[in-house]
């Protein structure tokens, strides 16, 4: 039987440099005669098909998964390299200039190994561009290292611990605060008031309600041209609100007949005529039982004031009718006339002369 003789063949194994009796004509041959089995992205010289003979040099790197921070970020990359140099010549263009936490001859089967590339990072600050080439890792480390002071307030673009990558750009928006005092209105309440003496449901301003006003300074903080926060810092009114006064009228509308024939039976019918119910009615026959008790001939011994709508003086009435003097129904006619005309309504008159004590 014929036993081939081992051919002596030097085999680099990444790294560890061994001279060994192997067998095959290949290198693939070579290597697996040594229980070495390569994978598709192992690295292999000469190529695993090559022809091997006795005195060659064979050299195998395999590849791996490492576990790199690159740039402030923690990644796994497949690599051949077997040192950090190694890594960084396999970076490329990326690799170089780049700054290791290790030496480059140090193995990366080690601690994890800190990379820092260089990259080209731009920061637009107070009116201009500035572009740096820098291996800092982070936004914060790289405006340290170009000397760029920030202020409380200020705001860049992007945080100031993200990561620093090639080709950003970092805007910074400087702090303009300032103080601005403006006159703001102060707004009027309303209080109402109950007025049994009215009607339910009828309502009257008594008093009209006036808006004030106050000088009020505000801290304003200004970040690229927009206002992002106003804060009061002082506030001083110099003209104090008038509350309006809502008087409400709450009582029961009565109910009880009016005596046919009666001055306050043609006051209550006339009044109708006008589209005006019980509730207006009531407010009439207060306001005319005051001023003259529903008396025709009701003569004021102070004023000219006359009849039971008590005009003053007693001729207007005689816009109504020459019979002023005696006829109930002309003197209530007028009256009416006067309270639509000035005050709207008999319950806005009577209103007025509980307020005022006439209408």
């Amino acid at each position: 039987m014929y036993v081939a003789n081992a051919s002596m063949l030097t085999i680099d194994y990444n790294g560890d440099v061994r001279t060994v009796g192997v067998y095959g004509n290949t290198v693939a041959a070579a290597l697996a005669s040594q229980h070495i089995e390569l994978d598709r992205d192992d690295i292999v010289q000469p190529a695993a098909t090559a022809a091997v003979g006795p005195g060659g040099t064979v050299v195998v790197r395999t590849s791996r998964e490492v576990t790199v921070e690159l740039d402030g970020q923690i990644i796994t990359l497949r690599t051949t390299a077997g040192t950090v140099g190694e890594l960084l010549a396999a970076l490329g263009p990326r690799g170089d200039g780049a700054l290791a936490t290790a030496s480059r001859t140090t193995r990366l089967d080690r601690d994890p190994v800190r990379f820092s590339t260089v990259k080209k990072v731009n920061i637009a600050v107070d009116g201009s561009v500035l572009a740096f080439s820098t291996t800092q890792s982070t936004v914060r480390s790289v405006f340290k290292e170009a000397g760029i002071a920030l202020a409380d307030g200020d705001v860049t673009s992007v945080p100031l611990d993200a990561a620093a990558v090639d080709g950003m750009i970092v805007m910074v928006s400087r702090d303009a605060s300032s103080s601005r005092t403006v006159t703001e209105v102060v707004p009027f309440e309303t209080e109402t008031v109950e007025d049994s003496s009215l009607p339910e449901g009828y309502e009257s301003i008594r008093t009209a309600g006036v808006a004030g006003e106050a000088e009020v300074t505000y801290k304003v903080k200004t970040v690229g041209g927009a206002v992002v926060e106003r804060t009061v810092v002082d506030r001083k009114v110099v003209r104090k609100p008038v509350n309006e006064v809502l008087v409400v009228g709450t009582m029961d509308v009565a109910t009880a007949p009016v005596d046919p024939g009666s001055a306050r039976a043609l006051g209550q019918a006339m009044a109708a005529e006008r589209g005006w119910g019980a509730d207006e009615f009531s407010c009439l026959d207060q306001l005319w039982q005051k001023e003259s008790g529903w008396r025709w001939n009701a003569d004021n011994p102070s004023s000219e004031a006359y009849g039971i709508a008590q005009a003053n003086p007693g001729s207007k009435m005689a816009t109504v009718g020459s019979d002023w003097l005696t006829n109930p129904a002309t003197q209530i006619e007028w009256g009416l006339g006067y309270i639509s005309g000035r005050y709207g309504t008999p319950c806005g008159a009577w209103a007025h002369s509980v307020e005022i004590g006439w209408y």
